[in-house]
């Protein structure tokens, strides 16, 4: 299915020809009905002659519902751009034009309606009229269709059109990360809340775990163009049958997301066109609101790198919201002044988290940019920033080679410093592991680092030999210096638990030795058992079993030890 919105200036026909193409009236209320007039989103939808699907998002052409438009037209590509032949051009549809072009939509057919009501010459004057204004915009080479949505006239020719529309649309991707901006809410019979809107980015599925802000929620049901459906992919009208939320807890312009996948975020980087028909500079002074998705949100507003923007310019802004939402790169927005009520222009988001001052920042959509004011960052949390996965400079980080460099040279120096004793690999976090790894001139000995040209000092201690030659009965290390001891328990050398000290190969002896009572009894062996088998007494068998119980060997179950997770093969 594809998703286009109508637009153009109010009592232009917008609604009447939506209920002539798909038999739908997308006026919903009484009050639209009484007056004639749109005054919040319609939708509709019809196949087309190929058999595609087309669902019609109808906006009012109002300027007082101006905010409503602007909601219907977030989350669309394509539009049916409507100018009646009997007045033309007026301001309502220029701008609804710059709006269109400011959120990216580039493709488009226009309607010519009410055509039976003029002649031949002043129909060839309103095509005039429009081809004037849309040259220079997406709308420019689009097809101008006279259509009557009274009698007919042209409303094969518009489907089509349409159908040429659809073909060439650019589908959205399945990019595994679901989106769905509410434009609707109500709570339906018998059913509860239900939340409709366009999905992009991924695929919902009954009984699916979604978010919405910091709300869980679960899909109970789902329904495009009227029929219910187990699962729908990106590009569709849905409505979502939610449970987990009360109706009145949603409101239009919430985002439902898939858990994990976004970053919530309350202010973002933007690129900032500036429409050219203003008459005074933009600055940050102002009560600006900012139309994102299907939302309408009060804004404070940065200008980056310059204190001002002139009319018809581009520049970078930074934009605090009031809430939260989930973002990414490449989202479009509308901005307008509220105390002026007008338009002043829009763009795309870049930055969805920046971490630079206003003063410095220079933002972009690229990752490096995002690696490099950030110096490091993990694969996922780059892609919750930027939607996009990679690949990793070392362990799960990505970083700039410099700060790589200089990472490496730091370790080599405190792993040098030690001495011949290393450090603990405990002292380490996460990234600095990961960097360890690649370091050849230093190496990871059990639990210690050390430099490669160092030979650990206790590998040939004298208890060492005596220890391993006792196996499951060792003598006790009465006569080594505890600091010793300490020392080559932490290189993992030696084992000690309750009071007893094995050597290394004692405990892999032991898991073995486990593995094959547990091939020989899966469904279990005692202490006894084990005993038995290793020839020791149970002063030496229980701190055995119970080392292998906490290195995940073996898990206890009553009197019997059963296979645990890390038991090898026997």
């Amino acid at each position: 299915m594809t998703v286009v919105a109508t637009a153009g200036h109010v009592d232009h026909g917008k609604s009447s020809l939506v209920l002539a193409l798909t038999g739908t009236d997308p006026d919903r209320f009484e009050e639209e009905k009484r007056r004639g007039l749109t005054i919040d989103l319609g939708f509709a939808h019809t196949t087309l002659p190929s058999g595609e699907e087309l669902s019609f998002i109808d906006v009012p052409g109002h300027v007082k519902f101006l905010r409503n438009m602007l909601a219907g037209v977030g989350g669309v590509t394509a539009c049916v751009f409507v100018v009646a032949a009997t007045e033309g051009w007026k301001p309502q549809s220029e701008e609804h034009l710059r709006i269109l072009e400011l959120l990216g939509i580039d493709s488009g057919i226009v309607a010519l309606t009410k055509s039976d009501l003029v002649d031949d010459d002043l129909l060839e004057l309103a095509r005039m009229d429009v081809a004037d204004h849309v040259a220079g915009t997406f709308l420019a080479d689009a097809p101008a269709i006279a259509v009557s949505a009274t009698t007919g006239l042209g409303l094969d020719e518009l489907r089509r059109e349409l159908d040429t529309l659809v073909a060439r649309a650019d589908r959205a991707g399945d990019r595994g990360r679901p989106r769905l901006w509410v434009d609707r809410v109500f709570a339906a019979k018998g059913s509860g809340t239900v939340a409709t809107g366009t999905l992009t980015g991924g695929r919902l599925t009954v009984d699916q775990n979604m978010v919405v802000g910091s709300r869980e929620v679960r899909i109970r049901g789902l329904q495009t163009a009227g029929r219910p459906v187990d699962a729908i992919g990106p590009g569709n009208r849905v409505a979502v049958n939610l449970s987990g939320v009360d109706h009145r807890d949603l409101a239009r312009g919430d985002a439902l997301v898939a858990p994990g996948q976004w970053h919530l975020t309350d202010r973002f980087d933007a690129s900032m066109h500036v429409l050219a028909a203003l008459d005074h500079d933009l600055s940050r002074r102002g009560a600006f609101v900012a139309y994102i998705g299907s939302g309408e949100h009060a804004v404070r507003l940065r200008v980056l790198g310059t204190e001002t923007l002139a009319p018809g310019s581009d520049g970078a802004v930074r934009l605090f919201l009031p809430e939260a939402l989930a973002l990414l790169p490449g989202d479009r927005f509308v901005l307008r002044e509220s105390g002026r009520d007008e338009t002043i222009g829009g763009g795309e988001v870049l930055d969805i988290e920046p971490v630079l001052r206003a003063s410095r920042a220079a933002p972009d959509r690229t990752i490096e940019r995002v690696v490099r004011e950030r110096g490091w960052a993990t694969v996922d949390d780059v892609e919750q920033l930027t939607g996009e996965r990679v690949e990793p400079t070392v362990g799960q980080w990505l970083t700039t080679a410099e700060a790589l460099a200089a990472m490496r040279g730091a370790l080599v120096e405190r792993v040098e410093a030690a001495g011949p004793n290393g450090l603990d690999l405990a002292s380490f976090d996460d990234r600095e592991r990961a960097v360890l790894a690649t370091i050849d001139e230093v190496v990871v000995d059990a639990a210690t680092v050390r430099t490669a040209d160092v030979v650990d000092p206790y590998i040939d201690h004298p208890y060492l030999d005596v220890v391993r030659s006792g196996g499951f009965t060792p003598p006790q290390p009465d006569d080594v210096d505890r600091a010793e001891l300490r020392e080559l328990v932490r290189r993992g050398h030696v084992v000690t638990r309750d009071g007893i000290s094995f050597h290394a190969d004692t405990i892999e002896a032991a898991a073995a030795l486990a593995a094959q009572l547990l091939s020989d009894s899966p469904s279990g062996f005692t202490v006894a058992a084990f005993r038995d088998a290793t020839g020791a007494s149970r002063k030496f068998a229980l701190p055995l079993v119970a080392e292998l119980d906490a290195r995940g060997v073996t898990r206890r179950r009553d009197d019997l030890r059963i296979a645990g997770p890390r038991l090898p093969h026997p």
